[in-house]
């Protein structure tokens, strides 16, 4: 009741009335994502869960509406999430569409949330292109992209010794994205890359991909996949004896969920870049535990980054006094970002939110204190190093 006497207060205050302001009197967001795949751990279910914390934590209100939360499976495919998300919109009337999991689907729903003057905010695709070239005067990327990868585990890889790359690439926008930037971060710092071999999304069997990879002689095998394929190339490659005949493997896009998949004893001594931690902070681990409760598993970046991204979506129509696309998307980008997730964020001028990322290591089993104390955190990258300079975007909104 105390948000419902808050939000019409800013509307008043702004001269709006508060129902007339918020189209069909409710704020539908929609979490489009994969739910039965290759990619279900990594968002997921568990990305729905935390859109309703977000909606629940923020009063269930907003400028007195009911704050809604729908969520379908888009298969990774790209023209089913198209289907899906113009429905949503056309007939469902759903005003913002979040989460994305897979950067071909994400770069489809964002070309069609543009078309609509519809708000997509993107937290599970990793393609930087989505505030580069394909940016969008409605479109947001939270969480991670390659960029923010490429710098934190290949740069930190690099100056580790790990001089020489081969990458095992998705055949799809995020492996060819992920490699491209780690490669560039390799070679600026004076690295070389050997070459690289694409696997289908969903692989079962790696074995001729990481045979290629084990002759290349590189000193460090990057993994530009994500899910259910670096699990699985993880344990293949134990079987092949690949880091014991002295080569690295890189986990370009792992997550805490991954490495819970795998467990210490495969995953320990794996560097790898996430922008949240649990275990970092009293209000992350706050957080972390009341999720932990609903979904019995503690989040990764993609799903407190979900958390973040309602969270401020919600503030920005309270801020605006409407729902109206425009106003929310302005006031998005004016608003800081500031919980949980991330203590001192901002979104810049394409729509890419910008916070702290941290570079860590797979803890031992004989390191961890029990279940889910995975990662040792060796360093925090400031967001301004992790993430392109929006004026180097090629994004068309800040030329």
């Amino acid at each position: 009741m105390a948000r419902f006497f808050a939000s019409v207060a800013v509307a008043a205050l702004l001269g709006v009335p508060a129902w007339a302001e918020v189209s069909d009197n409710k704020v539908r967001i929609g979490i489009l994502n994969d739910q039965t795949g290759v990619y279900a751990d990594f968002g997921g279910l568990g990305s729905v869960e935390a859109a309703k914390m977000a909606a629940e934590e923020f009063g269930g209100t907003v400028l007195g509406a009911p704050v809604e939360i729908v969520s379908a499976d888009h298969q990774n495919k790209p023209d089913i999430a198209s289907n899906i998300a113009r429905q949503w919109y056309d007939t469902e009337q759903v005003d913002a569409i979040m989460e994305l999991t897979t950067s071909s689907v994400a770069l489809a729903v964002q070309a069609l949330s543009a078309e609509k003057k519809k708000i997509d905010l993107v937290t599970g695709a990793a393609t930087a292109d989505l505030t580069g070239k394909a940016c969008s005067p409605y479109g947001f990327h939270w969480a991670y992209d390659t960029h923010a990868l490429a710098v934190g585990t290949g740069g930190a890889l690099v100056e580790d010794g790990g001089d020489s790359w081969f990458f095992l690439t998705a055949d799809y926008a995020f492996g060819y994205s992920l490699e491209e930037n780690t490669g560039a971060v390799v070679k600026e710092k004076g690295g070389t890359v050997v070459g690289s071999v694409r696997h289908p999304l969903a692989a079962t069997d790696f074995s001729s991909f990481l045979l290629q990879a084990q002759s290349s002689g590189a000193k460090v095998v990057g993994l530009a996949n994500a899910g259910l394929d670096t699990q699985n190339a993880i344990k293949q490659a134990a079987e092949f004896g690949i880091v014991q005949g002295g080569q690295r493997m890189a986990g370009l896009l792992f997550t805490l969920a991954e490495v819970h998949g795998l467990g210490l004893e495969t995953a320990q001594g794996l560097t790898l870049t996430e922008s949240f931690y649990w275990d970092r902070t009293e209000a992350s681990r706050e957080f972390a535990n009341r999720f932990k409760e609903r979904t019995g598993k503690m989040p990764n970046m993609v799903q407190a980054g979900t958390y973040s991204g309602v969270l401020h979506y919600l503030k920005a129509i309270e801020a605006a006094g409407t729902d109206e696309t425009e106003a929310v998307a302005a006031k998005m980008r004016e608003l800081p970002v500031s919980d949980a997730f991330a203590e001192s964020g901002r979104v810049g001028p394409n729509g890419r939110m910008i916070s702290d990322v941290y570079l860590m290591e797979v803890k031992t089993p004989a390191e961890s204190s029990g279940e889910w104390d995975y990662y040792t955190v060796k360093a925090t990258i400031p967001g301004d190093q992790a993430y392109l300079d929006p004026a180097k975007s090629s994004c068309p909104l800040v030329q």
